[in-house]
C-alpha cells in the first residue's frame, strides 16, 4: 500500500524568465501534516498551484495521491481540496446555502444532511441561516474549510489559512487542522507563522530562493541549530530561531 501522498522531484517554474522554483524536491506521507515555510515571494503558493493543477510547471514532476498533476489532472482534483489565502465563500448566501451548493456540485446524495453535519462540526449551527456577509473572519474561515471537506477528500491544501485572523480565530483553525490529521486526512499547509508550523506539523520544509534548504521533523531541524549555550538553564531554540539561522547560513554561501 502506497504511503506517499505527494511526491515532488526537480520542480521548476519561472515567471517572465525570473526563476521562482529552481528544482524543488520533497515527499509528504499520508495522514500527516506537512508545513511548507518561506518568506513572502519564496514560491509557496506557486508550489500549491502546481500540485492542485492550477498551474503547470516548467520542469520536474509532481504526483498527488499517485496521480501525475500534468497527465491526470482530473484524478488529482477529485482526490483533493484547496483552501486559499482568502475565504472563497458566497457572502450573499447563508452558511447552510454555501455548504449545500458545494455538496450538490460534488453530486452528493444528501446535500442538506451533509451541510447540517458540517455546520455542527464547525460550530456554525447558530449562524447557519445568516448571510455570510455578517460572519466574522474566523467564522468565514471555518465555513471555508468546512466547504473544502465536502466529499471527504484524501488530501487538503491550506494555503496560509490563518492570514489576517485574530489569535482566537487562529487557534480555532489550528484545532481543525489537528482534528483532520487525527482522522487520517493528509494536510499540506503553507504558512509564514513559524509558531503555527511548530504547533501543527509532523514534517517541516523551508523554501528559500526557489529551493528546499531544510526538510524534516522539528527535532531534525533543531539539530541544524548551533548547540544551546548553557548558562543557568539550557534554552531550546524556537522554530523561528532555527528558520532564521538556516536561511542566514544559506545566504552567506
Amino acid at each position: 500500500m502506497q504511503s506517499t501522498a505527494i511526491q515532488v522531484k526537480g520542480l521548476q517554474k519561472s515567471y517572465d524568465k525570473l526563476p521562482v522554483l529552481r528544482g524543488v524536491d520533497f515527499e509528504v506521507q499520508k495522514g500527516t501534516v506537512f508545513a511548507l515555510l518561506g518568506s513572502n515571494g519564496a514560491g509557496k503558493t506557486t508550489v500549491v498551484k502546481i500540485l492542485t493543477t492550477l498551474l503547470e510547471q516548467d520542469g520536474g514532476t509532481a504526483a498527488v495521491n499517485g496521480f501525475d498533476v500534468v497527465t491526470k489532472p482530473v484524478d488529482v482534483r477529485q482526490s483533493i481540496s484547496l483552501t486559499g489565502q482568502f475565504a472563497a465563500v458566497d457572502e450573499i448566501l447563508t452558511g447552510r446555502e454555501n455548504l449545500i451548493m458545494i455538496a450538490r456540485l460534488r453530486h452528493l446524495s444528501n446535500p442538506r444532511q451533509t451541510a447540517d453535519d458540517l455546520l455542527n462540526r464547525f460550530g456554525l449551527t447558530d449562524a447557519a441561516n445568516r448571510r455570510v456577509s455578517t460572519y466574522s473572519g474566523g467564522m468565514r474561515r471555518r465555513l471555508d474549510i468546512a466547504m473544502s471537506l465536502i466529499g471527504k477528500p484524501k488530501l487538503v491544501f491550506l494555503d496560509e489559512p490563518t492570514t489576517g485572523l485574530d489569535p482566537e480565530a487562529r487557534l480555532e483553525v489550528w484545532q481543525i487542522v489537528k482534528e483532520l490529521a487525527n482522522n487520517g486526512t493528509t494536510v499540506f499547509l503553507t504558512t509564514q507563522y513559524l509558531e503555527e508550523a511548530e504547533q501543527l506539523a509532523d514534517q517541516i520544509a523551508i523554501l528559500h530562493e526557489g529551493k528546499i534548504i531544510a526538510n524534516g521533523t522539528l527535532a531534525d531541524l533543531k539539530k541544524l541549530f548551533p548547540p544551546a549555550q548553557v548558562e543557568y538553564i539550557e534554552k531550546q531554540p524556537t522554530l523561528e530561531e532555527i528558520f532564521l539561522a538556516i536561511v542566514g547560513k544559506k545566504e552567506k554561501k
